[in-house]
C-alpha cells in the first residue's frame, strides 16, 4: 500500500495523526506540506486551542532517518502539488489538516482521498467542532470519511464518541479529538491494507460551521466549567 500525506506546515493535528501512523507501521511513500498565509493561520489557531496540552513532534523529528519524499508546495490545490501527487501515483491520499481540496487533487489517488474530522459527521461539519459541537450541545466525537466535493461530505468508514466528563477543559477535549481523530485513520488504513474498508454514505442533514467567534467560544469555555453542557458522562452511578 502506498500513501500521499498531506497537511499544513507543521499543523499540531497532521504531527499528532502521522505519529500515530507511523507507530503503528503505515509510512507515507510522500508527504506534501503546504507553506503559506493559510497554513499559519491555521496552525495558530489549533496551537491556541491545545493550549497547555502535549503537543507531538514535527515533522523533521518524526521523519528523520526514514526514506519519506518530502516537499513543500504554496497551495495544495495548483499544479506543483497536483504534478508530484501524478508523479507519484499513491493508492491513497490521507489528509493530515489541509485547506479543503479540489476534485484535481483529491481524485488523483487511485483508491480515493481519506480525511479524519474532529467531530461527528452529518452533525458538525467544517471548523472548530469542538466548540460548536458544545455550544450546541451536540455530542463530541470524531468521523473519518472518504473526501467528495464539498466540506466534510464524503462516505463514512469509521466514527466514535469521546466521554466527556465534568470538569474537563475546552483545551483537553480539542485535545482528545486530535488524538482519536488519528487513531480513527490508523483503523481506516488498517482496513484498507486488508481490502476491507467500506464507506456508508452521509445523509444531508447536518449543519457546516465556520471558525466560532470569540465571544462564543467564551460561553463553551463557561458552559462547561458551569456543567451545563447536556452530554457529560453519567458519574457515580
Amino acid at each position: 500500500m502506498t500513501y500521499s500525506f498531506l497537511v499544513l506546515k507543521e499543523h499540531p493535528y497532521g504531527r499528532e495523526m502521522l505519529t500515530q501512523l507511523l507507530a503503528a507501521g503505515f509510512e507515507p511513500a510522500l508527504v506534501v506540506e503546504e507553506d503559506s498565509a493559510v497554513a499559519d493561520e491555521e496552525r495558530a489557531k489549533f496551537l491556541e486551542r491545545l493550549a497547555g496540552q502535549p503537543l507531538p513532534a514535527t515533522f523533521t523529528e518524526l521523519l528523520a532517518g526514514r526514506p519519506v519524499r518530502r516537499e513543500s508546495v504554496p497551495h495544495h490545490n495548483r499544479e506543483t502539488c497536483e504534478a508530484l501527487l501524478r508523479e507519484l501515483g499513491s493508492e491513497l491520499i490521507v489528509l493530515g489538516g489541509t485547506r479543503i481540496l479540489k476534485p484535481n487533487i483529491f481524485r488523483l489517488a487511485a483508491k480515493g482521498a481519506l480525511n479524519s474530522h474532529p467531530g461527528l459527521l452529518p452533525e458538525v461539519r467544517g471548523s472548530a467542532s469542538v466548540a460548536w459541537s458544545i455550544y450546541h450541545d451536540v455530542p463530541i466525537g470524531c468521523t473519518c470519511h472518504f473526501i467528495e466535493e464539498g466540506i466534510d461530505v464524503g462516505p463514512v468508514v469509521g466514527r466514535r464518541l469521546i466521554p466527556v466528563h465534568r470538569g474537563q477543559t475546552y483545551e483537553e477535549l480539542v485535545y482528545a479529538t486530535n488524538v482519536l481523530a488519528g487513531t480513527l485513520m490508523v483503523e481506516a488504513l488498517r482496513a484498507f491494507a486488508a481490502g476491507t474498508l467500506r464507506g456508508t454514505t452521509q445523509p444531508a442533514t447536518g449543519n457546516t460551521y465556520r471558525v466560532i467567534p470569540p465571544e462564543l467560544l467564551a460561553e463553551v469555555k463557561q458552559k462547561l466549567a458551569r456543567g451545563t453542557y447536556k452530554h457529560f458522562v453519567a458519574e457515580g452511578i
